[in-house]
């Protein structure tokens, strides 16, 4: 069995695509399954040991390119794939596996899509309320997976492989000892800083971390950096926080957190990279609802105040934040943080 998987372009979503695999390759551990994605999802895709190969999706997010997509199809077409599994819902996501002749073309409805996907799936989203189930049973045939119900329980989770000589190499390259608890900290999110917990309560929250002989790490892209800076800024301890936002590869970023001894998180990609890699996480959720994308990770503790999603870009208060956010004190991240990480420490006993 040889299966192509048409992957998805975000972070996020391109974690909790894993438990696709995972349950493809549980179904029957013979089957290749290869992924065409973005190039930088290589990084991920590299530490799934459920994919046989990363391929590289020549074109951008948004890119239509028909005479493009043909060729790139009738190339996959010489792999000679038993089905594909088109996992974004856009219509031109299905061209390259109908120009590829793969035999069964499975995906959500999605936009219209009638002729290029053959195994079509009409979704009930009331009966697959989280991303990762409607993932997950585009693995089984239509008629036998019917809500998330009929999934086989426990579904199977985001989990990346890293190898303990690829976290030492990342340790030296920044220069980072361990000689006191790692404590990460991703306070980027998309679309700016309506999902984004304040800089100063992060800020706040590192200096309690310090005082319990913590070294705070912060994540991020190179949109993240001035944030990082500002946190650093508001801190006591400044000599106790690196900035590594915008400074590291995603590999490393991936090495770097799993060397961590917890994370806090904003409602991201690097949150599922996080819960992926088996780290105790508090998320922290405003505007957008952990209902649909939660960290797929029993050692993750999520924090929200408010109920429904709220489709906002920006908050009404000072810097652009949302006051759901502003409302979630330090104090009680820090006491949320402190007993999952003495839960967690009981558990590998």
């Amino acid at each position: 069995m040889k299966t192509l998987i048409i992957g998805p372009s975000w972070v996020g979503d391109m974690m909790m695509s894993q438990s696709l695999y995972r349950t493809l390759k549980q179904l029957d551990s013979n089957n290749q399954i290869d992924v065409l994605a973005p190039a930088w999802c290589r990084t991920l895709l590299n530490k799934m040991p459920e994919v046989n190969q990363a391929i590289a999706m020549p074109l951008g997010h948004g890119e239509f390119a028909l005479t493009k997509r043909r060729e790139i199809g009738k190339s996959l077409g010489n792999n000679h794939y038993d089905q594909a599994i088109v996992l974004p819902n856009s219509f031109k996501s299905a061209l390259i596996p109908f120009f590829a002749k793969i035999p069964k073309r499975t995906g959500w409805k999605g936009e219209i899509r009638y002729g290029l996907l053959n195994d079509l799936r009409k979704l009930d989203k009331q009966a697959f309320p989280l991303m990762v189930e409607r993932y997950i049973a585009l693995a089984y045939p239509k008629d036998q997976i019917h809500a998330a119900s009929d999934l086989p329980q426990p579904l199977l989770r985001p989990k990346l492989n890293v190898e303990q000589d690829e976290i030492i190499h990342a340790l030296s390259t920044f220069a980072i000892t361990q000689d006191e608890p790692l404590i990460g900290f991703c306070p980027g999110a998309e679309f700016g800083p309506a999902k984004r917990w304040p800089d100063y309560h992060y800020a706040a929250l590192a200096d309690m971390l310090v005082k319990q002989h913590a070294k705070i790490i912060i994540f991020g892209s190179q949109n993240d950096r001035e944030v990082g800076e500002q946190i650093i800024t508001k801190m006591i301890h400044r000599d106790k926080c690196i900035n590594l936002a915008g400074q590291t590869q995603l590999e490393q970023a991936v090495s770097l957190i799993a060397a961590c001894k917890a994370i806090v998180t904003n409602d991201s990609g690097l949150m599922h990279i996080a819960a992926a890699l088996d780290r105790p996480l508090v998320a922290l959720y405003g505007p957008s609802s952990p209902d649909f994308t939660p960290p797929l990770s029993d050692k993750a503790e999520v924090i929200r105040l408010i109920t429904g999603y709220h489709r906002v870009r920006k908050g009404d208060a000072e810097q652009g934040y949302h006051q759901s956010l502003i409302d979630i004190k330090p104090d009680t991240v820090f006491e949320t943080l402190m007993k999952l990480i003495i839960r967690c420490q009981k558990s590998n006993e």
